[in-house]
């Protein structure tokens, strides 16, 4: 095993730490969040950090880089509330990776690759075409980390489109059946297969304890 401390951390090359840290957290979701501006230009972007936070109200959070310069999705969602969150899929990697690029905000990057846009009446951000798992998202609150200056957006889920095929009896979504892609690090794609679904867990029972306990009493 290698072992990096904190001192020899701070000393790595950028990129190099950049990769290492980023992969240490295993596995991350693959989304890409579509937004749309005031002035109605689409936005999406790629984002691997979206976590499940609550299921009533049902919550999703997604951490956004500090607005020490532009970000335009954290722009369009305070400025009017909607966004979708759509899952990568294996079809879509090279597009939804290539929308981590910076483009000025008079840009759409779904005019700069093959990843179409998708509305629905009740959401004013577009949806990711095609996407097999789609999220309408409102804005509820944001906090801020001052540790590093990043930001937590929290959504409600204001509607889901799901594949059928996807969707199993008791609501769970066999996300391997879409072939939805996860992240390693920063660019590394997978397509997870799913190994096994295991029952609601509850403590073992302790036969010993149990059983001196008899003898106690006894």
């Amino acid at each position: 095993m290698k072992y990096f401390d904190h001192k020899y951390l701070a000393s790595l090359d950028h990129l190099y730490r950049i990769n290492l840290v980023n992969s240490s957290s295993g596995f991350k979701s693959a989304n890409l969040i579509a937004t749309k501006s005031k002035e109605g230009i689409s936005n999406v972007a790629v984002f691997s950090s979206v976590i499940h936070l609550g299921s009533n109200p049902p919550l999703l959070g997604f951490v956004t880089r500090p607005t020490t310069v532009p970000r335009n999705t954290y722009k369009n969602i305070k400025e009017t509330g909607h966004y979708t969150i759509n899952h990568v899929y294996e079809e879509i990697i090279e597009d939804a990776h290539h929308c981590s690029a910076k483009y000025d905000a008079s840009v759409s990057e779904f005019s700069m690759t093959n990843l179409k846009e998708d509305y629905d009446h009740a959401c004013l951000a577009p949806f990711v075409k095609g996407a097999p798992v789609q999220i309408h998202m409102k804005f509820r609150e944001e906090h801020d980390f001052k540790i590093n200056g990043t930001i937590m957006i929290i959504g409600e889920i204001m509607g889901l489109y799901i594949k059928e095929e996807l969707l199993k009896e008791d609501g769970f979504i066999d996300l391997t059946k879409g072939k939805i892609s996860a992240i390693n690090g920063l660019d590394g794609y997978t397509i997870p297969q799913l190994k096994t679904r295991l029952p609601y867990q509850r403590p073992k029972r302790n036969i010993f304890s149990e059983q001196l306990f008899d003898k106690i009493e006894t």
